[in-house]
């Protein structure tokens, strides 16, 4: 299906990504993106659906100072690997770019963990955009050094 994404670090003074989409959050997204146009991620914490990540069309979700960028996915939007030229042929994009965005708060809790977005069956929040397909993101993390 394809290879795990890894994030451009966005923390000033990171060079290691903090976050990765699955193969299986890749399809998805593509989806999405020809759907709803460019998107991004926020994860609150809490409880519930609190504690997923949540896709939303780009700047439907407002971040301000108490969030903080963790990385951008460059998501080749046409089936090919992520690469840094952001143009096919026709001067359309191929490549599209997805902010993941956690609060400061959660931040602090898990900011010795490496996530990733992985995607099961089943319905999240209906806030999310991916809600109505019958899936729903989620967060695998393992710790990092």
């Amino acid at each position: 299906m394809g290879a795990r994404i890894d994030a451009r670090p966005a923390i000033e003074g990171e060079e290691f990504s903090r976050v990765a989409l699955s193969p299986e959050a890749t399809a998805l997204l593509r989806t999405l993106w020809e759907r709803h146009g460019p998107l991004m991620f926020h994860q609150s914490g809490g409880c519930c659906d609190g504690s997923s990540p949540m896709c939303f069309p780009e700047g439907d979700f407002k971040t301000g100072g108490s969030d903080v960028l963790l990385g951008v996915f460059d998501l080749p939007l046409d089936g090919g690997p992520a690469h840094e030229e952001p143009v096919d042929d026709d001067g359309a994009a191929s490549v599209g770019q997805i902010g993941f965005w956690m609060s400061r708060e959660q931040f602090e809790y898990w900011k010795h963990t490496h996530l990733t977005v992985d995607v099961v069956p089943g319905r999240g929040s209906g806030f999310s955009v991916e809600a109505p397909e019958g899936k729903r993101f989620l967060i695998r993390s393992r710790i990092i050094g």
